[in-house]
Formats: structure tokens, sequence, C-alpha cells
């Protein structure tokens, strides 16, 4: 018995139906299925964002209990814009009671509520303490 005859008796399709795997897995109600594992309670998105007006998209996934991590490079580009996308994601984390923090120049990491992220103390906050 091969694979895809496995598959259609899983399905609860005989294969003398004559079961069309290409169709079923092209099928809209597949679109948002992973056959490999199983789903998850959260997921961890990479988002590039570019205007002001993507802001509620990362609100979105982050309602959705999903960890952002957001490209900002084009972003850096116009630093007025860049501060006030960040400073409106801050204000919602801060909202949410989720976190954020800067992983370099064009990368931030943003989680939803209660997942902290632990940050580390610069070298020079470490020796003044």
């Amino acid at each position: 018995m091969g694979f895809f005859d496995k598959l259609s008796q899983a399905f609860g399709v005989s294969s003398s139906k004559g079961m069309d795997i290409g169709e079923y897995m092209n099928s809209a109600e597949m679109e948002d299925v992973d056959v490999l594992h199983e789903p998850a309670d959260m997921y961890v998105k990479p988002v590039t964002i570019v205007s002001e007006d993507e802001v509620k998209l990362v609100e979105d996934e982050l309602n959705k209990k999903n960890i952002i991590l957001l490209n900002i490079e084009e972003l850096s580009k116009r630093p007025t814009t860049r501060n006030n996308v960040i400073s409106a994601l801050k204000n919602f984390v801060a909202s949410i009671n989720g976190d954020i923090a800067q992983i370099d120049e064009t990368r931030i990491l943003i989680t939803p509520a209660k997942v902290k992220i632990i940050k580390r103390k610069k070298p020079e906050e470490e020796q003044q303490s």
C-alpha cells in the first residue's frame, strides 16, 4: 500500500474513487494547513515594515499571540518615520503586557502578552553597577 493510498484512507476516501491528492492539497480548505506539523499555540513570524500604516499588521499578529521578528531596514532610511513606528509599537506592547527589544540596527523582537525578553546589560552598565 502506497503513501497516497494510506493518505486516502486517513481522509476516508477509497482509492477506487480516484482521489486526486494534488487537487485536494490545492483546495481552499487546505490553504492554511501544515500537514507536517501539528498546530502551535504561537508562531515566530518575520515581518518587514516599510510604513506607519503597517503597524496595525504587527498589532494584529501580537493579538494572535505570535512573536514578531521585525525588519525595519527600510524605515532606517527615514528616521522620523522609524521613530514614530517604534514609539507606536512600544506603546502597544506596554498596553498588552508584552515586550520589545532591539536585536541590531535593522531588527526588533516583539513578544505578545506574558512573554518577556531577557535583556543583557551593556558592558559599561555592568561596570557602573
